[in-house]
């Protein structure tokens, strides 16, 4: 490895005219150290990322203040200290500090423009500030894996332009807000691994339309799951997992037809499989492992021709495991019907009496559809789009890879 150190840049006797740096990228490199205090955007500077260095110590001041500046990555550092307060007047839309060392709550002195905001892998305390409301125009909020806290407050509903919530892997306790399921642009919602209490809401909204992503990468039992959108654009994701939830599936999920993953894993739910989630056209990874559901599988889950996972283990299910249909092709593992009171299939080795026998639902081979989920070992990543405006024209189309969702 070539270690270089520059202490002079000297560019002079040379021909250069009308040079004016609008992109910086110094990402995936070894630099250290903090960043100098006065240290300031070159005027027409729109685009700069330093992710997956080693930049530690507090942001300047000084560096968020240029107007032009429209992407600022310094994810995957260690800076720390206070957040700066932002120019008002910038056109920053997209804003990632994620994995950092960040302390202290939730800043609200984001621009009122930022419509990617990642804050995730820090050490952020306390609850979700009443101010993010301010941001009107917030398409994707990431605040997993810090140490939050508090209720999932229903202001969150007022920002009608959400497609992403990330709240995974914090304290949030309470019940969740029926008004969050109301937001009608929400693609994405992840709040596994709290503290969430209750039910889950009776209405969810069955508007949660198709949303055009490249490639994503989630984390699903224990693994990366690379997602391409290759044939389809549809990517809904619906994780409510490892919480503390209980009382009945609401049958009102199953109008949620876009949903590729849905996962309530985890949690004291009771009650039967509704047979509304034979409605789920487009389902993929349906994990109910983990709770304490009764009676038998339903039927209509054949009728699912996307659906490669399917994990009832760790219940209380009785009867014959429904064949036929996807139920026949899937990914079928023995484990993903494990521990449960009474479940019987050929296909688990445990024979059902010939009373409980269902026979097979038969489907049309012009009905079979091309997997759309598939399972990567490593990591694809999503493929963000910004549409970088200014003030009342478009400038440019910037395509920029990030990690996760």
């Amino acid at each position: 490895m070539v270690e270089m150190r520059f202490e002079d840049l000297i560019l002079s006797d040379n021909e250069f005219s009308g040079l004016v740096l609008d992109v910086l990228a110094l990402s995936r490199n070894n630099f250290s150290e903090e960043l100098p205090k006065n240290i300031e955007s070159p005027t027409f500077l729109w685009f700069l990322s330093l992710r997956e260095n080693n930049f530690s110590g507090p942001i300047p001041q000084s560096l968020v203040q240029c107007l032009a500046l429209l992407l600022l990555d310094l994810s995957r550092n260690r800076f720390s200290g206070h957040f700066p307060d932002f120019n008002p007047d910038t056109e920053l839309a997209y804003i990632d500090f994620s994995f950092n060392d960040f302390s202290g709550e939730v800043p609200t002195t984001f621009p009122v423009g930022t419509r990617f905001l990642a804050l995730g892998g820090n050490k952020l305390s306390g609850g979700l500030p009443f101010n993010l409301t301010n941001l009107s125009n917030l398409e994707r909020l990431k605040l997993q894996d810090n140490n939050l806290t508090g209720e999932l407050p229903n202001s969150l509903s007022r920002i009608s332009t959400l497609q992403v919530l990330n709240l995974r892997n914090n304290s949030f306790q309470g019940s969740i807000p029926q008004s969050i399921f109301n937001l009608r642009s929400l693609r994405i919602l992840d709040v596994s691994n709290n503290n969430q209490t209750g039910e889950i809401p009776q209405e969810s909204h069955s508007q949660w339309f198709p949303l055009d992503y490249r490639d994503l990468v989630v984390n699903w039992k224990k693994s990366k799951q690379g997602i391409s959108t290759n044939k389809l654009n549809i990517c809904t994701l619906l994780d409510l997992s490892n919480n503390q939830l209980s009382g009945q599936i609401p049958t009102s999920l199953g109008v949620l037809k876009a949903l590729k993953l849905l996962n309530i894993s985890s949690n004291k739910l009771s009650g039967k499989i509704p047979t509304s989630f034979g409605d789920l056209e487009n389902i993929e990874n349906l994990d109910l492992s983990h709770n304490n559901l009764s009676s038998s599988i339903p039927p209509t889950l054949t009728k699912l021709q996307q659906l490669t996972i399917l994990d009832v283990s760790n219940n209380e299910l009785v009867g014959p495991i429904p064949d036929g249909g996807q139920m026949s092709t899937m990914v079928f593992d023995p484990n993903y019907f494990a521990n449960n009171s009474g479940l019987c299939s050929i296909q688990i080795r445990v024979p059902c009496p010939k009373e409980q026998l269902t026979p097979p639902v038969k489907i049309k081979e012009d009905d079979h559809k091309e997997p759309w989920l598939l399972w990567e070992s490593v990591c694809i990543g999503v493929l963000d789009w910004l549409a970088v405006s200014n003030r009342n024209h478009v400038r440019y189309w910037v395509f920029y890879p990030t990690i996760s969702f």
